[in-house]
């Protein structure tokens, strides 16, 4: 019980830094390599407010426009600089981590005490379940937002760049603007994902963001495999149930006695299964028409051979 019960709540934290990371992967058709360094971001900055004293809502907060920030630093250098999106998003997660270095004053910073985080502004004692509900209500607001905005005229034209970038631009929608700006609400939520986990966990550790974009990447992938051709909204909701089968998967690694050294390793080859189970339903669903044309074929010359 206890394996679900925490599963659920990785999983649902988990799934804000997905959610942002679809909109670039599925928006502007882009993985964003940043995600590995806004993640740690987030937490860095807000690890070091809440140890500074500030309000744990308000170091969140910080945590998110941290984010917002290096999303800026991203877009700027792909749109502006014309630098391929692979190569802006290794440029700044690689300069992110000596800012995030910099932002806690050395590689980790502990939260474990008397500090005020978000956990403690509930009346629950159990950790995990105040976790489950946090990330809940996080998740409400966000995806309320998220689908209020790309159905504002901005957004729909952010949707619009990424569905055909020639195109928007002829009907005079300022591509890299519209770019910049998915760039920052992406890394923002990444961002405050890695924001509530160091407040979650207890720590914030300047190498806490390896491997965030292929846990991410997963989830979206279970999701879109899972549940085919659906709105926007609800395709939001479908990544964190992908989020927390992808941790039930981890969960159940583990409790088979997988060594931990190994789970980056498997992280790789099952994200590598995910992403190759579409090719494989189109060849069976290939497979299953032509031996449908054959049987069909068949009947009509037997059919003709009666006449």
């Amino acid at each position: 019980m206890d394996i679900i019960v925490s599963s659920i709540s990785l999983g649902i934290l988990w799934s804000v830094m997905a959610i942002g990371v679809y909109l670039t992967f599925r928006i502007l058709d882009i993985a964003d390599m940043t995600a590995e360094g806004s993640f740690p971001l987030g937490a860095a900055i807000t690890a070091h407010q809440i140890v500074s004293g500030t309000n744990p809502i308000v170091a969140t907060l910080l945590g998110f426009l941290g984010g917002c920030a290096a999303g800026f630093v991203s877009g700027f250098l792909h749109t502006k600089l014309k630098i391929p999106a692979l190569l802006t998003g290794i440029l700044t997660l690689t300069g992110l981590y000596s800012v995030n270095l910099f932002v806690m004053g050395k590689a980790n910073v502990s939260l474990v005490g008397d500090f005020k985080t978000v956990l403690t502004l509930l009346p629950i004692t159990d950790q995990t379940v105040a976790a489950i509900v946090i990330g809940a209500i996080v998740l409400v607001v966000v995806i309320f937002i998220l689908v209020f905005f790309f159905n504002t005229e901005m957004g729909l034209a952010a949707r619009a760049v990424g569905d055909n970038e020639q195109m928007s631009l002829a009907n005079g929608i300022s591509t890299d603007n519209m770019k910049m700006v998915v760039y920052m609400i992406s890394n923002g939520l990444i961002a405050l994902s890695g924001s509530l986990m160091a407040q979650i966990n207890g720590y914030a550790d300047s190498s806490m963001g390896i491997g965030t974009l292929v846990i991410a990447l997963a989830a979206i992938i279970i999701a879109e495999v899972v549940i085919h051709h659906v709105s926007f909204g609800v395709r939001l909701l479908t990544i964190i149930g992908g989020a927390i089968i992808y941790r039930f998967i981890i969960a159940a690694v583990l409790w088979l006695g997988v060594d931990p050294n190994s789970l980056r390793l498997f992280y790789s080859l099952m994200l590598a299964v995910f992403l190759s189970l579409p090719l494989f339903q189109k060849k069976i669903k290939q497979r299953e028409r032509r031996h449908q044309n054959v049987l069909n074929n068949s009947v009509r010359k037997e059919d003709q051979s009666n006449d």
